[in-house]
C-alpha cells in the first residue's frame, strides 16, 4: 500500500516559486545525474513531498529540492515568525515607509499584530491554513503582562488566519503534534525547533527548519532542503531490565562521538527495534539531534500500527461531536490511516520500507543486550559514563529534573514513581517534574504515579519546556550539580555557567534524587566498568558512493577529500563579493553550541542587533564581545553551532560584524540559520588542521568527540594579530596570509591555500538579497496576489 494516499487532502494555494529556482541548486550539485536506483525510507518520504522534480527523477542524498511538508510547527517563536511573515508579504510601499531596522520591525509587530501581521492587505495570506500548527510551550511560566500580551497576539493571529492553535499548558509542541494526529507514518513534518527529529519515532520524517523558513512556508507552502546522507543504525538484541531508550541514545552519542552522523539522517533497523516501545523510540529519535543528525526514522512496524490505531481512537473520543460541529479534518485522516493499517493485518509486507540494495553512507551496529545505565556529563553530551562508575564517586547533586520533550511521558513518570513510591528525596535536593503534555499529566495522575512523585517531595511545574531551556522556576545556581532526564546539558543552559549538569534516564534521576548523589537503580544492570561498556560496539562500516553530495554547497564531506582543479572557477553574480579579507579570530573548541553562542535566557527578550552583539558567545566566553571586531573572520572547530535552532545564534554573530565563519564542520541547522540571515559559513577543515599544527594548539580541537572535556589548555578565544584571512569565492579557496611573509612567492601561496566547496548561484542570491527573507520576498513580488482560501 502506498502511503501517498495518506497525505493530507486539502485546498489552499501552493505557489510554484521555489522549485524553479532550486533547479539551479540541483544543477550545481552534480555534473552528471545518478542512475535511478533503490531508495531508503528517508529518500522515499522526501520524494513524496518534493516539488518541481521530473517525473522520472528519483530523489537521493545530495539533492537540493523544494519541499512541501505536511505541517510546520512553531512555538513561542511564532511571535518572531509573524513579524517575518509580515515583512515577506508587505507591499514594497509599506516597507519603504519604515527604516528597515530590527527595532522598528519588533515595534511594528508589538503595536499591531491584528492590523499589521494578521493583516487587512489582500497580499497577507497563509498559503495553506491547514499546514501551520502553533503550540505555546517554552516560556509558559512567565506570567508577566508582556508575555501574556504576546501569547494573546499569537492566539489572535491564529484565529484570524484559521490556524490550529494550542495554548500554554497543553504541552510541548512535539508531543502535542504526535498526540493530535499531525504526525503520521510516511509524512514529512517540520518545526521551527531542533527536536523535530522526534517525529521519526512514528515512521515519519521530522526535521528542523528555522524561523525564516517557517515564515516562507506560511507564505508559499514550501521551503528548500538538501537531502542529507543517510546512516543506517542496526540495533541487535534486547535491552536488559532497567535499561531504557535514553541509554540507547546516550551510548550512541558517547561511542560514535566524533561527528559520525553530523548532518546525516539516521534510519534505525534490525531486530532490536522490535523491543523498543513507542515512547523509547521517541526518546531516541528526539536526541539524535544531540548526536548531530538532522533527522531520524524508525521503521513502520507493529508498534507503529498499534500506536496510530490507539491515537485514532482517542481522537475520535475527544473530537467526536453530536452537536453538529464538524470533526477536524486531521481526525478523519487519522481514522482513514488507522483503517488502512488494520486492513494490512499483522504482515509487514504492505508497510513502506527501504528498498533492497538501498544506499547508506555508513552502517553502525549496536548490541542492546550489552548496554547498561549511562549518564552524560558534566556539561557534555558526548562524555558518557556508566552510572555505576559515577555512583562509586559519590557525585553529590542539589537538583534533579524529569521534564522536557525527551523523557517526561507516561512511562518515564511511571519509572520514576516506581523508584520513589513510599520514599522521599534526600535533604538538600530539589526534584522538579513537568509532564510532556496535559494529556500525559492526566494519565499519570490516573495511574497514581504523579501523586507518588509529589508525595516523595517532587516540585510540580506546568507542562512545557521550562528549566530545560533555562526559563522559569528551578534553574541551577552557581556551583550546583544536577542530574536531569532532559536532552541537553550545555554549560549555562539550565542556569549558571558555573553549575554542572548530567543527563540520565528518569529512573536514574529518581534514584539519584532519593540518594542525594548520582546512583544506579539497584539490581538493574551488570557491573561493567568504564572501558568494558565500550565493547558493545559490534562494528561500524563506512561506504563510499558516487553521491552528488561531494559537489553540493552544504555537504559535510571533508575538503581534504576534494579534487581541487586550479583552473576551475565559480561564476560570481552581481553584488556578491568575489573576495573577502579580514583579521583572524579563533574559537577552536569542538561542539560550540547555540546555548554558548546565544543563551536561552535572551531568546524572548526582543534584543536589537547591538544588544545581541553584546551578549554573543557569553556562555562560551564572557570576554568574546570585547574581543571581536567588525570585519573579523571567525575560524572555529568541529560541529560548530550544534544544539537548538535559535536564529539569534547566527544573527548575534552577524551583529558583531563577523564577515564569514570558517569551521572544521558545521551543524546544518546553524548553517541554515546563517545563510537565511546572509552570514556565510564554510567548512575548511584543512585550514583548522594547519592552524593546530602551526601554533601547537590542542590536538583535540580538530575533533568533535570525547576529548571535549580536555580543553582547559586551549584558549576560549584567540586573536592572531600577525595573520589575516582571504576568502576567494572565485577559486573556492581560503588563504592564510602572514602579515610578515612576502606574497610574491608562489610556493608560499600554494602552501597556504585551503579549499572549500564552491558556492552556487542561488546561495549567492540569498546572500545578496540580505537573507532568505529578502530572497523569497523578491519571488513573491513576481507573482500575482493569491486568492484567499477558506
Amino acid at each position: 500500500m502506498s502511503l501517498l494516499l495518506w497525505l493530507p487532502r486539502r485546498g489552499g494555494r501552493s505557489p510554484n516559486l521555489l522549485p524553479a529556482r532550486f533547479a539551479s541548486f540541483q544543477a550545481s550539485a552534480s555534473s552528471s545525474p545518478l542512475p535511478a536506483g533503490p531508495q531508503n525510507l528517508v529518500e522515499k518520504i522526501v520524494q513524496r513531498h518534493a516539488l518541481g522534480i521530473a517525473a522520472q527523477h528519483r530523489v537521493h542524498a545530495g539533492d537540493f529540492i523544494a519541499i512541501k511538508p505536511a505541517h510546520v510547527m512553531t512555538h513561542d517563536n511564532t511571535w518572531a515568525v509573524m513579524a517575518k511573515f509580515a515583512t515577506l508579504t508587505q507591499h514594497p510601499d509599506e516597507r519603504s515607509s519604515s527604516n528597515g531596522s530590527s527595532d522598528s520591525s519588533s515595534s511594528r509587530s508589538s503595536r499591531g499584530c491584528s492590523s499589521n501581521i494578521a493583516g487587512s492587505s489582500s497580499s497577507l495570506c497563509i498559503a495553506d491554513p491547514r499546514q501551520p500548527v502553533l503550540a505555546l510551550d517554552h516560556n509558559v511560566q512567565d506570567r508577566s503582562d508582556k508575555n501574556l500580551a504576546r501569547y494573546a497576539a499569537i492566539e489572535a493571529f491564529a484565529k484570524q488566519h484559521g490556524l490550529d492553535f494550542f495554548p500554554a499548558g497543553r504541552g510541548i509542541g512535539h508531543q502535542v503534534l504526535c498526540e493530535e494526529g499531525y504526525v503520521q507514518p510516511g509524512w514529512m513534518v517540520v518545526a521551527s525547533d531542533s527536536h523535530s527529529n522526534m517525529y521519526g519515532a512514528l515512521g515519519a520524517l521530522g526535521t528542523p527548519v528555522v524561523r525564516t523558513d517557517a515564515a516562507a512556508i506560511w507564505a508559499t507552502g514550501t521551503t528548500w532542503w538538501q537531502v542529507p546522507p543517510v546512516a543506517r543504525v542496526q540495533l541487535e538484541g534486547k535491552l536488559p531490565r532497567g535499561v531504557t531508550g535514553k541509554d540507547v541514545i546516550l551510548s550512541l552519542c558517547g561511542l560514535f562521538a566524533e561527528d559520525h552522523v553530523l548532518n546525516h539522517a539516521v534510519e534505525f533497523t534490525g531486530e532490536g527495534v522490535e523491543c523498543l516501545g513507542m515512547e523509547d523510540r521517541m526518546t531516541i529519535s528526539n536526541m539524535t539531534t544531540e548526536w548531530g543528525a538532522l533527522a531520524a526514522v524508525f521503521p513502520i512496524d507493529a508498534v507503529t500500527v498499534a500506536w496510530v490505531q490507539a491515537r485514532a481512537a482517542r481522537l475520535r473520543a475527544k473530537y467526536g461531536r453530536s452537536d453538529g460541529v464538524p470533526v477536524p479534518p486531521r481526525v478523519r485522516t487519522c481514522d482513514r490511516i488507522a483503517q488502512e493499517l488494520a486492513a494490512q493485518g499483522t504482515s509487514s509486507q504492505g508497510w513502506e520500507a527501504s528498498d533492497q540494495g538501498a544506499y547508506y553512507a555508513q552502517t553502525i551496529s549496536l548490541d542492546l543486550s550489552r548496554l547498561c545505565s549511562l549518564a552524560a556529563g558534566p556539561n557534555a553530551i558526548k562524555l558518557v559514563t556508566p552510572v555505576r562508575v559515577l555512583e562509586t564517586q559519590r557525585v553529590a547533586i542539589q537538583k534533579a529534573y524529569i521534564v522536557s520533550c525527551v523523557n517526561s511521558r507516561v512511562s518515564d513518570l511511571a519509572a520514576a514513581a516506581a523508584v520513589l513510591r513510599g520514599q522521599h528525596i534526600a535533604p538538600g535536593v530539589e526534584l522538579y517534574i513537568a509532564a510532556a503534555s496535559s494529556e500525559v499529566e492526566k494519565e499519570s495522575k490516573a495511574r497514581g504515579d504523579w501523586q507518588a512523585l509529589v508525595a516523595a517531595g517532587a516540585i510540580e511545574l506546568p507542562s512545557g519546556c521550562g528549566p530545560c531551556v533555562g526559563l522559569g522556576r528551578g534553574l541551577l545556581k552557581d556551583g550546583e550539580v544536577a542530574i536531569s532526564a532532559t536532552n541537553r546539558n550545555f554549560r549555562g543552559r539550565m542556569g549558571s555557567r558555573s553549575a554542572q549538569a548530567y543527563l540520565a534516564s528518569p529512573n536514574v534521576v529518581a534514584q539519584s534524587a532519593m540518594k542525594g548523589y548520582i546512583a544506579c537503580v539497584g539490581g538493574s544492570e551488570r557491573k561493567e566498568d568504564e572501558e568494558g561498556w565500550r565493547m558493545i560496539v559490534s562494528g561500524m562500516q563506512r561506504h563510499h558512493h558516487h553521491s552528488k553530495e561531494s559537489g553540493s554547497s552544504n555537504c559535510s564531506s571533508s575538503s581534504s577529500d576534494m579534487a581541487i582543479n586550479s583552473r576551475a572557477t565559480t561564476t560570481i553574480i552581481k553584488g556578491f563579493p568575489p573576495l573577502l579579507r579580514g583579521p583572524l579570530l579563533l574559537t577552536l573548541h569542538p561542539n560550540i553550541d547555540t546555548d554558548g553562542i546565544y543563551a536561552g535566557k535572551h531568546c524572548y527578550e526582543d534584543l536589537n542587533t547591538q544588544a545581541q552583539a553584546s551578549v554573543a558567545m557569553e556562555n562560551y566566553d564572557p570576554s568574546f564581545a570585547s574581543l571581536v571586531q567588525k570585519g573579523d573572520i571567525l575560524v572555529t572547530g568541529p560541529n560548530f553551532g550544534c544544539g537548538s535552532s535559535r536564529e539569534q545564534a547566527a544573527t548575534a554573530l552577524r551583529a558583531c560584524g563577523i564577515q564569514v565563519i570558517l569551521a572544521t564542520s558545521v551543524n546544518e541547522t546553524f548553517r541554515r540559520n546563517a545563510l537565511n540571515n546572509a552570514l556565510v559559513v564554510l567548512e575548511v577543515p584543512a585550514l583548522v588542521s594547519e592552524l593546530n599544527r602551526r601554533f601547537s594548539l590542542s590536538p583535540s580541537a580538530g575533533k568533535g568527540g570525547k576529548e571535549q572535556h580536555q580543553q582547559q589548555s586551549l584558549p576560549t578565544s584567540l586573536r592572531l594579530a600577525d595573520y589575516r584571512i582571504e576568502v576567494d569565492f572565485v577559486h573556492s579557496v581560503v588563504r592564510l596570509v602572514s602579515n610578515k611573509e612576502q606574497r610574491h612567492k608562489a610556493k608560499s601561496v600554494e602552501e597556504n591555500e585551503f579549499p572549500f566547496t564552491s558556492m552556487g548561484p542561488v546561495v549567492q542570491e540569498i546572500v545578496v538579497a540580505g537573507g532568505l527573507e529578502g530572497w523569497v520576498r523578491r519571488l513573491l513580488q513576481k507573482q500575482p496576489p493569491p486568492a484567499r482560501t477558506k
